[in-house]
């Protein structure tokens, strides 16, 4: 396994020229690039725009491992409103074709938010039916779609989630494995032994959880995350990709070590 961490972890301004050079000084093998609607690589990004990045990571010496969006949060796959549905998928499509031109394997996915407006199992099949319909772009791009385990009252057990995996049924449609956001409703170790071979990419952080809110997000090792159950986990189910860090400014970490001492921790992690 190897390490990474996501542009999410750099203070907002950072550029991702900046951040990939930040990332290759302290010790990363890779860094998770974002694409959103506004800022440096967005879905309307041109191809030309978007192998700059491809290139400045080659340059610096640092892999891309995938590509990540938070636009799941807001143009969701189970949406009541059909023009939203269209439109998750459209960006899902957007986010496909940016992550061919950096060349990398995974796009991180979140279906949506569930609302008390939309049924749990209309949710499902909404979901279902979408990454059925969006798995051959997927392919034909020659990227995986990983869908994630967020905190948005779907999917919070690794039973759901494997049998999303399975009842879409394609190759191209995986799942995105977080290791904090798991442990406020489950073991992380559990998790991964379940999923298994679905896993095709790995976040970490670690939580709190006395805090068991939002608060409880921690730097890496300053949490309750059972990180030697966890990479043994990972071990057993042959994982061998990046460990990708996802962590915010806190207390425990000043912000201008946090980076470093995010890849220490990894070292550490990595180690047990």
């Amino acid at each position: 396994m190897k390490k990474a961490i996501n542009t999410w972890c750099f203070p907002k301004g950072t550029t991702y020229r900046e951040a990939m050079r930040q990332a290759k000084d302290a010790g990363f093998d890779a860094i998770e690039l974002a694409i959103a609607e506004e800022g440096e690589l967005t879905i309307e990004s041109s191809p030309f725009e978007v192998k700059a990045f491809r290139l400045e990571a080659d340059r610096i010496g640092i892999e891309i491992a995938s590509l990540a969006t938070g636009l799941g949060w807001k143009y969701s796959l189970f949406s009541n409103d059909p023009n939203e549905r269209e439109k998750s998928k459209e960006v899902h499509r957007r986010a496909l074709r940016a992550a061919q031109i950096l060349d990398v394997d995974v796009i991180l996915s979140v279906p949506g938010a569930l609302k008390p407006e939309v049924r749990y199992d209309v949710a499902y099949q909404r979901s279902v039916e979408a990454y059925k319909e969006l798995a051959p772009a997927a392919e034909a791009f020659g990227t995986i779609i990983g869908v994630e385990v967020v905190w948005n009252k779907f999917l919070y057990s690794p039973m759901e989630m494997a049998r999303l995996i399975d009842d879409v049924g394609h190759p191209f449609v995986q799942a995105y494995f977080d290791a904090g956001n798991v442990l406020v409703f489950g073991y992380p170790q559990h998790w991964i032994e379940v999923l298994g071979k679905r896993i095709v990419k790995v976040h970490i952080k670690d939580f709190l959880t006395s805090v068991g809110n939002i608060s409880g997000f921690r730097p890496l090792l300053h949490g309750d995350v059972p990180w030697a159950e966890v990479v043994k986990a990972l071990r057993k189910v042959g994982y061998d990709g990046y460990l990708i860090a996802e962590v915010g400014p806190s207390d425990e970490v000043p912000h201008e070590k946090l980076i470093q001492q995010t890849s220490e921790a990894l070292s550490k992690i990595l180690a047990m």
